[in-house]
């Protein structure tokens, strides 16, 4: 928590700034409570310079005491069915690359309910070995009790690497474990490799218009996020046993601050998920109205597919956040990918430039977005998506 020396007056201003109700004056001094996440704004507000934040302990002077590439396993439930997310196991089959390199082991983490009955996937992932932390007070997401789980298991086995899912759930996790232990974190990557012993994290940035490359040579773990389906997926070891160490953790007296009353799973519409669907008709700027949106809408149904949109078409209110493909919404990577209406920024296109087949209707033949398409088609997607979708009809009759 937040540091007070002796120089406090017991002003007050800090407790009035306090976003956290985490500061009070007892005996004309201030007192921070284990509600203090450290976030730093009292700091600024002192005016005796009586408030610090702690100086960072993560450092190691010897940084060859952290060792093993870890996967943080999300578990995602569908129908009732829990399993582990695919993006998980994106993450493992490019651990294996990385801890092969590092000459060091791959370890998944898994925290939930029971999870003994997806042991033998994660090994044939290449998982060299399983820390299992299981119990009833897992079973529902709670950012209080996984991360002091994952804290624990970081203090107590030093890993070098640790990956998580860039989902909501990772998003929410990793920030609060970094800002504990005291390291960086790299968010939504696109790239992993080692160069000198270093990961080097590879994300975009000013808006997608470079590649950044960022290390933490001085600190371990390293920590990243690394978005969905940018990352090949691939059973690297069939057949293998992973060893399981189990870790019985006690849920963190915090994580009684949050109860799950009760659960509702919005069915989506869509025939399948965005992220995961094998064919993806999305549209752009060029549809014009939101009522464009529903031929996309029956193509993907007679396909199996999903509709997306680009960031234009949702800023327009013509489809929900959510079907936002792009840098600022889902990286997608189906088989098919068909971008109608869309001019291919490059937000647009590093969410979905590693699709198998690119197919693009755009009235303006000098569009980016036929720099990346495998088939191109000049003209006003008005005139062109009705008699797609009357050649699809007749194919399936």
């Amino acid at each position: 928590m937040i540091q007070i020396s002796s120089n406090c007056v017991g002003c007050g201003k800090c407790v009035s700034v306090c976003p956290f109700g985490a500061l009070s004056l007892v005996n004309g001094k201030a007192v921070a409570s284990s509600a203090c996440t450290m976030c730093g704004a009292c700091v600024s507000q002192c005016p005796v310079k009586a408030l610090s934040l702690p100086q960072s302990t993560a450092a190691a002077k010897d940084l060859s005491a952290y060792k093993g590439v870890w996967v943080f396993v999300e578990l995602l439930e569908e129908k009732d069915v829990l399993a582990p997310r695919s993006v998980s196991l994106e993450l493992l089959t490019k651990g294996r690359e990385l801890a092969n390199e590092l000459k060091e082991d791959l370890c998944a983490v898994v925290i939930g309910k029971s999870n003994a009955g997806y042991f033998a996937e994660l090994a044939s992932y290449g998982a060299d070995k399983i820390y299992n932390v299981e119990g009833p007070g897992y079973a529902d997401y709670n950012t209080e009790a996984y991360a002091n789980a994952m804290i624990t298991l970081i203090n107590k086995y030093k890993p070098s690497i640790v990956l998580f899912p860039s989902t909501y759930v990772g998003r929410d996790l990793s920030p609060r474990i970094s800002a504990e232990i005291f390291v960086g974190l790299t968010a939504d990557c696109t790239g992993l490799s080692i160069k000198e012993g270093n990961l080097i994290q590879t994300r975009p940035a000013f808006g997608g218009n470079i590649m950044a490359d960022i290390k933490c040579p001085n600190h371990r773990p390293q920590m990243a996020t690394v978005r969905p389906n940018v990352m090949p997926k691939q059973v690297t070891a069939p057949g293998k046993t992973a060893q399981v160490i189990n870790e019985p953790i006690a849920l963190s007296p915090k994580a009684s601050k949050v109860r799950i009353i009760s659960k509702e799973i919005e069915q989506s519409q869509e025939v399948e998920k965005l992220d995961e669907a094998k064919i993806v008709i999305s549209g752009g700027r060029g549809l014009k109205t939101a009522e464009q949106f529903e031929i996309l809408n029956e193509i993907a149904a007679e396909l199996g597919g999903a509709v997306g949109a680009s960031r234009a078409a949702i800023d327009a209110g013509w489809k929900p956040k959510n079907h936002q493909v792009g840098q600022s919404g889902v990286t997608v990577k189906p088989k098919l990918y068909m971008a109608c209406g869309i001019s291919g920024a490059i937000q647009h296109t590093v969410g979905m430039q590693d699709s198998d087949i690119i197919i693009a209707i755009n009235k303006d033949a000098s569009a980016p977005i036929f720099n990346f398409c495998k088939y191109g088609i000049v003209g006003d997607v008005h005139q062109i998506l009705p008699k797609v979708l009357e050649g699809i009809k007749k194919a399936k009759k």
